[in-house]
């Protein structure tokens, strides 16, 4: 039975885009999702924002304010890969099911994005402890050298 949201073969036509027309967009999409994750990542780390993803859970009081920042970095992409999912479907089905859509469409944009972003924050604290450590290091030889030379 046919529903109206997915069509009877979901898994097999979800498997089926990648070798459909449009395949370009299986890249496009998951790629615009990174840069913006990345983009989103660095500043998460230059504010000292603990992991996105991980906030939304743990951080209840700013969910609201933490989905909306999120949603306005991924949600065009997000809108973006629901229409081109729906031209696909319309090309090769001759119908738009939106179940299958919003499934493509999470999975283009919204997984990439929260992997992502996470990532880039960790690895940019990362580096910027590392950096503060050896700014520290030189700091403290330079003022030892300065109280040998004084002494």
């Amino acid at each position: 039975m046919e529903g109206l949201l997915t069509h009877r073969n979901f898994w097999e036509d979800l498997i089926g885009r990648l070798g459909g027309p449009i395949t370009f967009r299986l890249i496009l999409q998951p790629t615009i999702a990174v840069i913006l994750a990345i983009r989103d990542g660095l500043k998460d780390a230059k504010a000292g924002q603990p992991l996105y993803f991980w906030s939304l859970f743990t951080h209840s009081t700013e969910r609201r304010q933490l989905l909306k920042d999120g949603w306005k970095s991924v949600g065009f992409v997000f809108v973006f890969a629901i229409v081109i999912d729906g031209l696909y479907q319309f090309i090769v089905f001759r119908w738009f099911y939106p179940g299958e859509a919003l499934t493509v469409a999470i999975v283009l944009a919204i997984v990439p994005y929260l992997q992502i972003r996470g990532l880039a924050n960790s690895i940019a604290r990362q580096y910027q402890e590392q950096r503060q450590g050896r700014e520290s290091n030189q700091s403290s030889k330079r003022l030892r050298r300065f109280e040998t030379d004084r002494g």
